[in-house]
């Protein structure tokens, strides 16, 4: 009787084993995706242990092509444990090529948001909480000020750093890293000589209070630097970061397409680069000279000094060892001159640009 039993119970035990495993399956994959507000997509076991422990680590990355090396660095310091990738357009490209080309790491998550009640869902919350490390895409960096700014999605990542954990961004995702933020909030791009003819005028959108991150509380950021001639903008940011006391003393690091500057827990940084970039430190020695709503720019003696693979960038400081260049910028009635540093050994006649 006792087996004719266990004979008729074995299908029902069967179809229930089944059922449950396939409720854990939906389960596994039930959050994969589009949702209210935002696209989710994964790879790799995102339940797995991390082996070791993250580190602090801050990687700001021009543009242009993904660098391996700074992104192999950036792993190490996320201890090969779980990466969240954030963004407002684009897709799983940057997800596949971390999981499969990069490697290293138990798994990849990519939050796509079109929304910004997205930024205060809990399932988001959460992965960011698990994070082992945080990547901020390219795209444009005004969704992110409007979609994240002072959500919990905002202090999670805050939190995330004051944790000792690895942040990094890209194009757009590196030009909110910095204490005050190039926005592009009036839905352009602005160029050097517009921005160097009104540095106090409406297109120059910076934001301010977003994110708080260690080294880089006096920073303003920018990318795609040397290619899209962005050292007179950057310098009408400062401008109008000091002169509105948005700031104190501020200073300016752009960074080269194909090139990362990478920020390790003592604030030390050194470049990556692929096509021979640079780090671009911009840093003002006197309050500038004439700041006025409709006024052309005017402002001199702006030290101006590459940081190359072969530098080393101390943050606590700001003292650079084999710069790569050195150079003094003017700025006069809002048209801008690069001279080479006087100690430099390849001394040229100063330029005027006009960028």
């Amino acid at each position: 009787m006792l087996s004719a039993l266990n004979s008729r119970l074995s299908p029902l035990l069967a179809g229930l084993i089944v059922a449950a495993s396939c409720t854990l399956g939906a389960s596994a994959f039930a959050d994969q995706g589009t949702h209210a507000g935002f696209r989710h997509h994964s790879i790799g076991d995102t339940h797995a242990e991390t082996r070791g422990r993250p580190s602090f680590g801050l990687m700001l990355m021009g543009g242009g092509d993904w660098m391996d090396d700074a992104f192999h660095w950036f792993v190490q310091r996320a201890a090969g444990g779980h990466i969240v990738i954030l963004r407002a357009s684009g897709d799983v490209d940057l997800q596949n090529r971390l999981y499969h080309d990069i490697g290293g790491v138990s798994s990849v998550e990519t939050f796509v948001f079109s929304q910004r009640e997205a930024a205060d869902d809990a399932f988001v919350i959460k992965a960011i909480e698990h994070a082992d490390g945080i990547f901020i895409a390219g795209g444009d960096q005004s969704n992110y000020i409007r979609f994240w700014k002072g959500t919990r999605l905002n202090a999670a990542l805050d939190r995330h750093v004051r944790a000792g954990k690895p942040l990094g961004g890209t194009s757009a995702g590196l030009a909110i890293l910095g204490a005050a933020s190039y926005g592009a909030l009036d839905g352009g791009s602005i160029t050097s000589m517009a921005a160097l003819a009104e540095p106090l005028g409406a297109a120059v959108t910076l934001d301010h209070d977003f994110l708080h991150l260690r080294f880089l509380d006096r920073i303003i950021t920018d990318s795609h630097f040397g290619k899209r001639e962005r050292l007179g903008r950057l310098i009408a940011f400062l401008a109008k970061a000091q002169s509105t006391q948005l700031l104190d003393r501020p200073i300016g690091m752009g960074v080269d397409e194909n090139t990362a500057l990478c920020i390790d827990g003592k604030g030390n940084a050194t470049v990556f680069s692929g096509s021979g970039g640079y780090a671009w430190m911009v840093q003002p020695s006197t309050a500038p000279g004439v700041v006025a709503a409709g006024t052309p720019l005017s402002w001199a003696g702006i030290r101006i000094t590459g940081i190359g693979t072969d530098s080393h960038v101390n943050l606590r400081t700001f003292e650079v060892q084999h710069p790569a260049f050195q150079r003094t910028a003017d700025v006069e009635r809002g048209i801008l001159s690069i001279h080479e540093a006087a100690d430099s050994s390849t001394a040229t006649a100063p330029r005027r640009e006009n960028p």
